[in-house]
């Protein structure tokens, strides 16, 4: 196909943050923020042009209308025994719970969806990823801490439990902002502040600690950096879309941040405009194309060289 390509029409203040490659009969899986998990065959997903706009997920699965879907996974098989035996599910939550349960459980789809984890009042699922067995977990607290632990001490459960304590909290007002699982040892961890602060570490950086526990400092969280806004595992061949609550989108490049210590403030990734903050972050395949452009679009997009780290 010929090298830069509109690979699909966005709408407003919109792009593609993942792009799978999938067969037919593959299925999604995807996950509501109440814990509810639906079955899709790809088969069953409209096929579009090149440049078409494709559909609301809504109007292709019995999703509430008032329901957030938070995760998606790819699967390949539903019966593949070895498979659904050897690969695993963990969700996390916003107050800190996680629960890991076997791929297995997933394996009889029903139309209108199942519940994959009992949510506590007050709270709501965040994230949902497949592992291994032997991943290693890290989740990350607004509050600025971080906690690392294999998912081998976390034993799997079945779809009706609440889970178990991932990380604690520092107060009432704290959260869970998200959670990764690597198994690729190129992989660093990426953190961004609601300030426009973020850096990149190695993951052995942080050192593994018992599951449940406080964790460790990821960013020194200042008047300056803003609480901590995202974590993702991140290479260098990817890059990151920035969304601020003013509605500004700003693309970079993981390759131009180098790795830092784990509890310094990290560089100024952008620079905001009066009480703007990040609303979030994504981690998107890079684009040469977007590379050679931004020079030119440093002073529309508000970036600016990345400074030297400190540690305040």
């Amino acid at each position: 196909m010929e090298k830069g390509a509109i690979g699909s029409n966005s709408r407003d203040a919109d792009f593609i943050e993942h792009l799978l490659i999938a067969s037919n009969h593959n299925y999604m899986l995807f996950f509501t923020e109440s814990g509810q998990c639906f079955w899709l065959r790809v088969f069953e997903i409209p096929e579009g042009t090149r440049t078409s706009k494709g559909r609301a997920i809504q109007n292709i699965i019995n999703i509430p209308k008032e329901e957030n879907i938070k995760a998606y996974i790819k699967l390949i098989s539903l019966k593949d025994t070895e498979y659904l035996e050897n690969n695993f599910i963990i969700m996390c939550t916003k107050k800190g719970t996680i629960k890991k349960t076997s791929l297995e459980a997933y394996s009889r789809p029903r139309a209108n969806g199942i519940n994959a984890i009992n949510i506590n009042e007050g709270d709501s699922l965040l994230e949902a990823t497949l592992t291994t067995g032997s991943s290693e977990i890290v989740m990350a607290l607004k509050s600025g801490r971080a906690i690392r632990f294999n998912e081998s001490t976390v034993r799997p459960m079945g779809r009706t439990a609440t889970g178990v304590r991932g990380i604690t909290l520092e107060n009432e007002q704290d959260e869970v902002v998200g959670m990764i699982s690597i198994d690729n040892p190129e992989t660093t961890v990426l953190v961004v502040s609601e300030k426009g602060y973020g850096k990149r570490t190695d993951i052995d950086d942080y050192r593994v600690t018992n599951r449940g526990g406080k964790g460790v400092k990821t960013l020194n969280i200042t008047d300056k950096t803003g609480k901590l806004v995202a974590i993702k595992g991140v290479t260098d061949n990817e890059d990151l879309m920035i969304i601020n609550k003013s509605g500004i989108i700003i693309r970079i490049a993981v390759s131009e941040l180098r790795t830092m210590g784990r509890a310094t403030q990290g560089v100024r990734l952008i620079t905001l405009k009066g009480d703007d903050e990040i609303a979030s972050v994504a981690r998107i395949e890079h684009d040469e194309e977007e590379e050679n452009g931004a020079d030119e679009n440093a002073e529309n997009t508000g970036t600016e060289p990345a400074a030297d780290d400190t540690n305040e």
